[in-house]
Formats: structure tokens, sequence, C-alpha cells
């Protein structure tokens, strides 16, 4: 896997690009009192998006293998900080809301577990200095 982070440079303050090996890009900025523009979201915020979608993948792909009727999947992660540097995570939280047809609370769960112990890399790494919880319900659709 890799990844090039430029600097856009002076003019956009604290602006950068990521670009990945898979060919996408993605803006980061810093917040204003820290000379961002607000362009973009912070490296620490792109942390928590891509464990939350990390998890997502694992949660649909294990429910669908199971040839369970899933039709949707929100995480929804909060986190805290340490207050010094280097401000690590200490505590996130992951909120999964199931969509589906007739799935069974044990099933989810059993997802989620899977993706927590097993397969989530992100959220297996963060777990290293951060205490991770998790929570779900299922929204039964027609």
């Amino acid at each position: 896997m890799e990844c090039t982070v430029r600097w856009i440079g002076e003019d956009a303050g604290m602006s950068f690009v990521a670009e990945t090996g898979s060919g996408h890009a993605v803006v980061m900025d810093g917040a204003p009192e820290a000379g961002g523009r607000n362009m973009g979201l912070r490296p620490m915020e792109m942390i928590l998006a891509g464990t939350g979608g990390c998890t997502a993948f694992d949660v649909v792909l294990i429910l669908k293998k199971g040839r369970h009727a899933v039709t949707g999947c929100d995480v929804s992660l909060k986190a805290e900080r340490a207050e010094t540097d280097p401000k690590v995570f200490t505590k996130i939280h992951f909120h999964y809301r199931i969509k589906g047809k007739q799935l069974r609370p044990e099933i989810v769960a059993r997802a989620i577990e899977l993706s927590k112990d097993k397969y989530c890399s992100a959220s297996i790494m963060l777990g290293k200095s951060a205490e991770i919880t998790h929570d779900f319900e299922i929204i039964e659709v027609a």
C-alpha cells in the first residue's frame, strides 16, 4: 500500500492532498486556529472515518456472505483524545445501525465481533491505544 501526501503550498495555508496507490485523492486541512482554512478533513478525522469504513465494510460483507437480508449499515464513531501531545485516541465508541429484513441480534452481534476481533485492521490497530466499545440497533425494513 502506498500514499503520497503533498502540501498544496503557502497560499493554501495548511492544506494537503493525499494521493493513494489505488489512484484516489483526498484533501486534508487543519483548523483555522492552526493555520488551516477548513478545506478538508483533519488528519485524525481521516483516521476515524477510515476505521468506520473498514468495520462497516466487514459487517456488510459478513452478513451478505451469510445470506442475510442486510439493506443498510451506518456506523457512528465518537472518539476522545488525550489532552496532551501526542493527542492519540483514548476512547472510541462505535454505534452500528443495521437495516434489513429479519436480522437476528445474535447474527449482527457476531458480524460486529468478527470485524472487531479478526478483520478490521484499523480498529484492531487503534485498540492498541484506545478503549473501544460497540453497540448496535437493528432497523427492520419492509
